[in-house]
């Protein structure tokens, strides 16, 4: 009876370790043959309507305009495209196995305006090549932490190339590349059900200790990345300033926040600024999570991947980018601007998140829909504890080719009970948008650091 009760815990501690095991060394020979190095296919699909990923937009020569710089607005590489068909609420049943639960819904909600223009596939992400070398490296040694609630033995290049489980994928997200150091001055409208809306404008900046040129795991302090958002208008909201050192290893440590009041002038600890607490100006329309999509601890879900599917889904949002579209020409009533939207067949890992029993949050569970290209979470369908659709979250992502990175330009979320939506991204300056240039230290993200931003 000891000797079976042994083998037994012996059997579900080899299980445990297999379920964290890094992939094989001949598993990880698959990046940059049959597969593309960031774990995509590289091959097209039989009918020829998704094409073969060729390296996608990895230079500004590539996608056609030699002379671009950041922080430009980054030229429509595919602006001569026309739409090849609309799903409309007439036609949807002949596209429904491709299309996320989310965006029927929205053609059924709205089904007077809301359409879906698709276009040619275009498979424009792109990495530097020492991300595409940093992911090969560690494919074999990246493991998830304790109850899959952080990554160990990973940096610089994506952990999980070839997923086994959904919140392997979650954390390739998270990690995916987003250039060293950026900022921007964005953009965030709650508009109601009539299209009025009033903006809420923020100057954001990041800086991405996990994937800098020769980073090491042990020198980043448990820290993926620093953001900084600073809220500069309307006046009633102004100067508040968030600081948060995202934590890789969140079995260990929480994500580190702080909060600067400008009329108490003084910095304090933001635990909330997490999970489902309300996000910055937001209106009630998005939790703290989904910013960026998604993002944070996912120790509160149990995680799956339901497989991989061709789906329509936002891609190469350059009209949306453009210079010369305003807030104006983007916001409408109930949705946004459905003519400046772009939608393209492209191959995406869905994922479900359920919450786990004895955990809270709003949405009991989330479905997420991954590019195999670029690990950026395009669509989210999100549900309410009573198992129905609640809000819808679309990310209109682009490459931004001089870096390369592909990443959102803009972000929506429809919120299908109170009929409104929230739009985050907008860029006021025509002349200027992320601007990758910028240089910056850890000093420039301490406690200390924000006091003196508040208070100069």
């Amino acid at each position: 009876m000891q000797i079976a009760k042994l083998a037994a815990i012996a059997l579900a501690l080899a299980a445990a370790g297999a379920a964290h095991a890094a992939i094989s060394s001949q598993e990880a020979a698959r990046l940059g043959a049959e597969l593309t190095p960031l774990g995509g296919e590289k091959a097209g699909n039989a009918s020829g309507t998704i094409p073969a990923w060729d390296g996608g937009l990895s230079s500004p020569a590539k996608a056609g305009f030699p002379n671009f710089v950041s922080p430009g607005r980054a030229p429509d590489p595919f602006a001569a495209d026309k739409p090849l068909f609309k799903i409309t609420p007439a036609n949807v049943a002949q596209y429904a196995d491709r299309m996320t639960e989310g965006d029927k819904a929205l053609l059924r909600q709205y089904k007077d305006t809301f359409f879906m223009n698709v276009y040619t596939t275009r498979r424009s992400a792109a990495s530097p090549q020492r991300i595409y070398d940093a992911t090969k490296r560690i494919a074999t040694t990246a493991t998830l932490a304790a109850g899959g609630n952080g990554v160990v033995g990973a940096v610089e290049g994506i952990p999980f190339p070839i997923p086994k489980q959904g919140v392997e994928a979650f954390w390739n997200h998270v990690l995916r590349y987003r250039a060293d150091a950026a900022e921007r001055e964005s953009g965030q409208a709650a508009v109601t059900p009539n299209g009025g809306y009033n903006m809420v404008k923020f100057h954001d900046e990041f800086y991405v200790v996990y994937s800098l040129p020769g980073a090491k795991e042990a020198d980043l302090d448990n820290v993926i990345l620093y953001f900084i958002q600073e809220t500069v208008a309307p006046a009633r909201l102004a100067g508040e300033i968030l600081l948060v050192h995202e934590t890789l290893d969140q079995s260990k440590e929480n994500r580190r926040a702080w909060i600067y009041n400008p009329g108490q002038r003084r910095v304090r600890r933001a635990p909330d600024v997490a999970f489902d607490n309300p996000g910055t100006a937001a209106d009630g329309l998005r939790t703290s999570d989904q910013f960026d999509m998604y993002n944070g601890s996912p120790e509160r879900y149990d995680w799956k991947i339901v497989g991989k599917k061709e789906i329509f889904v936002p891609y190469n949002a350059y009209k949306l980018h453009w210079a010369k579209t305003k807030a104006d020409d983007v916001i409408k009533p109930l949705h946004i601007n459905q003519e400046l939207a772009r939608y393209e067949l492209h191959r995406v890992w869905v994922v479900d998140s359920t919450l786990k029993p004895g955990q809270r949050h709003i949405y009991k569970r989330r479905t997420l829909y991954i590019d195999e290209d670029s690990w950026q979470i395009v669509a989210i369908d999100c549900y309410d504890n009573r198992d129905q659709l609640w809000r819808v979250q679309e990310g209109h992502g682009i490459n931004f080719y001089n870096v390369p990175t592909f990443w959102t330009t803009l972000e929506v979320t429809y919120d299908l009970q109170s009929r409104r939506y929230l739009a985050l991204g907008f860029e006021e300056r025509v002349d200027r948008s992320i601007n990758f240039g910028i240089k910056r230290t850890l000093q420039d993200y301490t406690a200390a650091a924000l006091r003196a931003r508040g208070t100069r």
